[in-house]
């Protein structure tokens, strides 16, 4: 284990519906818990066999630790894992503190031109990664990206670096559509009232054809429903948003179309490739972070993101760090 004097969490919507609901699901909020589990931080002692780490290093955190070498670790998909630990999905704590215990191995050291800050956003950015590699996306795909929060956001930037040749996007919000033309999205489409079977034609009509690949990161019905009729036939649909437990989809439409209906649980493998991303300026994840706040005004951070504004909410944990 190491133990890190932590510097930038972001704010994710589960924290907010953890601490609104107290539950996801069938992770269910018993006792108190620490909320964070996008993080960055400092090494400030390494357990005595940690050899990969040192104190002063800087590291960005992967919030989710296999505790055994099960069958799913084995085959490099840890993070199914039944016992997996993951911060901040009950019972265990997250990150958001001044000081915090981890795993070493799920420690990794951040290159010096990559700041805490997009060390704290490659969990964000590890969805998006996870999520573009099950869909296949590759050179020339044609992607719709369904809601544009930050895994919307993340997902425009994953797919473009992976070679899509055009991307277009859905959201109710004018301000969080603009936010994903900054980022690389071709096409923008603000939903109103239309039905399912409309955004998928608006789809169409923008890209010049139906997507082979849809991302689909609400979790709403409509949402769902459009995405299935909006997807090419032969194509994929990966379900990135979690919304009720049962939703009600034109299962048929897509069977008969050998539409590929995959889902995604967090992510596996990932943090190596981000920083390798983030060092080489393949990626520019810096927009997505429009709030920041000190830790002591953590509520004040958490009322900022149960509005919705902006995009991501940043807390800096560290008071004697006066860096933005």
């Amino acid at each position: 284990d190491v133990l890190l004097r932590m510097h930038s969490v972001g704010i994710c919507g589960s924290d907010v519906h953890y601490w609104q609901h107290g539950r996801i699901g069938d992770f269910v909020v018993k006792d108190p818990m620490v909320l964070g589990h996008e993080a960055s931080g400092t090494v400030v002692k390494v357990g005595s066999g940690v050899t990969h780490l040192k104190p002063g290093d800087r590291v960005a955190i992967e919030p989710g630790v296999p505790r055994e070498m099960d069958e799913f670790c084995k085959t490099g998909r840890y993070n199914l894992s039944p016992t997996i630990f993951f911060c901040a999905t009950p019972p265990d704590d997250g990150n958001l503190c001044r000081y915090y215990k981890h795993s070493a191995s799920y420690c990794y050291k951040l290159p010096d031109n990559v700041t805490f800050e997009e060390g704290a956003l490659i969990e964000p950015l590890s969805v998006g990664i996870h999520a573009c590699k099950r869909a296949g996306v590759t050179l020339g795909s044609k992607v719709f990206v369904s809601g544009s929060g930050p895994i919307g956001l993340v997902n425009v930037l994953v797919a473009k670096m992976m070679g899509a040749a055009a991307v277009v996007i859905t959201d109710l919000s004018a301000s969080r559509l603009q936010k994903a033309k900054e980022v690389g999205a071709d096409f923008t489409i603000q939903v109103k009232n239309e039905t399912p079977q409309e955004i998928a034609s608006k789809v169409e009509s923008l890209l010049g054809c139906m997507p082979e690949i849809t991302v689909e990161c609400t979790g709403v019905e409509a949402c769902i429903q459009a995405g299935i009729y909006a997807t090419r036939s032969g194509g994929t649909l990966v379900l990135v948003g979690l919304g009720p437990e049962m939703v009600t989809v034109p299962i048929v439409n897509a069977a008969v179309r050998e539409v590929d209906i995959r889902g995604i649980f967090r992510y596996c493998n990932t943090w190596p490739v981000a920083i390798a991303l983030l060092a080489s300026k393949r990626i520019n994840i810096k927009p997505l972070v429009t709030h920041r706040f000190p830790l002591e005004k953590a509520l004040e951070a958490f009322e900022t993101t149960k509005r919705g504004e902006g995009v991501k909410v940043m807390l800096k944990c560290d008071p004697t760090d006066h860096n933005p």
